[in-house]
């Protein structure tokens, strides 16, 4: 037996009651859900939060209706039964998952939230061949469709364009601080920092595995050493920049995934053949970074080019002499 299915009723056994009683719950769980987003977002996004307290009064009212409906059909005791007590039944993603994923994201689910409702009363409805059941969820599914409906009206009463405009600049600028700052300091550092120590002892040995060990070590070493300097330097709390876990992430992980990039060619045996290798894998991180400086940062392509190129270049120059000498 599965662990945690056991205890599972199948959708097709629940009678009418315990279908009415599966939806006012999860009404109450999908309102309380979008009041935690409503709460999340008030500080910075105001307008997206009045959009979520509506949606939540809305599946208040919605589970009055049910509980009203209940009360008439079957009495005033509601018998306790939830999602995850049904085989099969649309699951809601945790609240601290969405958040940290900001904006967009959580109207995205919500928008899906709805959706998930939706389908799953409606494919039920066409499943069950008793009269009552069917309108039950028919109607149900036409609820769940109207919430749909209710989004958009309030977003186009509390969201005008200015307002989202607004909005969108915030969580724009919020991705730049929380995670393409912190990890576009990675990659410069993980790309530029370790060229000397791995062309050095390229050069130095022309062994091939041995370099390769020596820049992974170096990369794993650096991307650690940044990702807890950037995590302890700042809470985000003043500055604004956002979790300093989410911020040592980016930097550790993008300073590792810089340094590995030309160190990985050292796993081919020929030492030429590696570091011509390397050589191209150098331009392509060079690159990158501009890129990331011009698309984010606003830094024009040929002046964000040339920094990252010169820097480069007078590291490895550095590394090559000293391997060499």
């Amino acid at each position: 037996m599965i662990p945690g299915f056991a205890n599972r009723r199948r959708f097709k056994d629940l009678s009418e009651q315990e279908i009415l009683a599966l939806a006012i719950s999860s009404e109450e769980d999908d309102a309380r859900i979008y009041r935690s987003y409503g709460e999340h977002l008030r500080a910075d996004f105001p307008a997206s939060a009045a959009v979520f307290d509506g949606m939540a009064a809305e599946e208040d009212e919605h589970r009055r209706r049910l509980i009203d409906l209940h009360s008439a059909r079957f009495g005033d005791v509601i018998p306790h039964i939830r999602r995850e007590h049904v085989s099969g039944y649309y699951a809601r993603r945790p609240v601290w998952l969405v958040e940290n994923l900001g904006l967009e994201r959580i109207r995205d689910e919500a928008a899906q939230m709805e959706s998930d409702a939706e389908r799953f009363y409606t494919l039920a409805a066409a499943q069950t061949t008793d009269a009552e059941t069917r309108k039950l969820l028919g109607d149900l599914a036409a609820a769940e469709a109207g919430h749909s409906d209710t989004a958009d009206a309030l977003a186009q009463q509390h969201l005008g364009p200015s307002e989202k405009t607004t909005e969108e600049a915030a969580a724009h600028r919020q991705f730049v601080l929380t995670w393409v700052q912190p990890g576009l300091a990675g990659l410069m550092d993980g790309s530029v920092s370790t060229l000397a120590p791995i062309f050095a002892v390229a050069f130095a040995t022309q062994d091939t595995w041995t370099t390769f060990l020596v820049g992974l070590a170096a990369s794993v070493g650096a991307g650690i050493s940044m990702g807890f300097t950037e995590a302890a330097s700042d809470d985000g709390q003043l500055s604004g920049r956002g979790s300093p876990i989410k911020r040592g992430i980016a930097a550790g992980v993008m300073t590792t995934l810089g340094g590995l990039g030309h160190a990985l060619p050292y796993l081919i045996p020929e030492f030429w053949t590696a570091t011509i290798t390397a050589f191209i894998v150098v331009f392509f991180e060079l690159w990158a970074i501009a890129w990331i400086q011009n698309r984010y940062m606003q830094t024009p392509f040929l002046r964000a080019a040339f920094q990252v190129v010169l820097g480069g270049a007078l590291v490895f120059a550095a590394g090559a002499l000293i391997g060499s000498g």
